[in-house]
């Protein structure tokens, strides 16, 4: 039997689910089975991007000289271009972010006739078959680095300062003593918000689908669009969001409870 006759029974079986029209779902699998990957793929390597983004930028914002002639560079070049870029994208909605990225940014740097970076088919190539990719996972991976940013800077400061002097009287450089001392202590106290930008994100990837980009909202529109009928598959990819972020919060609660018993976070 397949899903279709299945569910027709079901129908007939319990009055409550005739105006369910699965069938349609069922129709456009493959598309939300490629949305679901999609979606995957870019939280994923927007997570991975983001934080790397956040790491860095987290350690620029507290760079700090007191004396000597790097101290304006550092301050000029390093904390206030960090700063800048945290409050922009922190202060400014994704969606916008997206637009602004696929429809002014990314045609600056990829251009059959005028980029910086990629011009001629080439160009033309990408910005039809994966301009949409590009620009969503630019844009979520600059949104997602911004707010971790800030995530490592609050645990980097949640770091005695003892440490810090510590390290440095051993004759360790700035950049050295966080590597091997401060960050990976703040890193355990930093997993729970880590965790919480995750599933944000992973959420908020449903809004490339303004742009084109074929995930799970797309699917749903799609569907949506040629039936007419909204409940059905917005109903199917908010299930699917709901599995997602509760099988994403599990394992940063399973991380949490690992570290907490080695006694990483206090």
């Amino acid at each position: 039997m397949d899903f279709i006759t299945f569910w027709e029974h079901a129908q007939q079986a319990v009055p409550l689910l005739e105006d369910f029209q699965l069938q349609n779902i069922w129709e456009y699998r493959e598309l939300f089975i490629d949305g679901l990957k999609m979606t995957l793929g870019i939280t994923v390597v927007a997570v991975i991007l983001g934080t790397l983004i956040g790491l860095f930028c987290g350690m620029a914002r507290l760079a700090e000289v007191q004396h000597g002639p790097w101290k304006y560079p550092i301050r000029f070049l390093v904390r206030w271009p960090s700063s800048a870029y945290v409050t922009f994208f922190r202060g400014t909605p994704l969606f916008v972010q997206i637009l602004l990225i696929h429809f002014s940014v990314i045609p600056i740097f990829i251009h059959p006739d005028e980029g910086w970076l990629i011009t001629g088919d080439l160009a033309a190539t990408l910005r039809q078959d994966y301009g949409a990719l590009t620009s969503g996972l630019v844009a979520l991976t600059l949104n997602s680095g911004a707010y971790i940013t800030e995530i490592f800077r609050a645990g980097i400061q949640s770091i005695h300062k003892g440490q810090f002097e510590a390290s440095r009287s051993l004759g360790m450089d700035y950049w050295q003593t966080m590597r091997f001392v401060i960050v990976p202590q703040a890193f355990r106290r930093m997993l729970p918000p880590l965790g919480n930008e995750a599933i944000m994100l992973l959420k908020d990837s449903s809004l490339v689908s303004a742009i084109g980009l074929a995930e799970l909202a797309f699917a749903a529109r799609t569907v949506a669009g040629t039936y007419s009928r909204y409940g059905e598959p917005y109903l199917v990819i908010s299930l699917i969001y709901l599995v997602m972020t509760l099988g994403l919060a599990a394992i940063v609660d399973r991380m949490e409870s690992r570290y907490k018993a080695a006694g990483g976070i206090h």
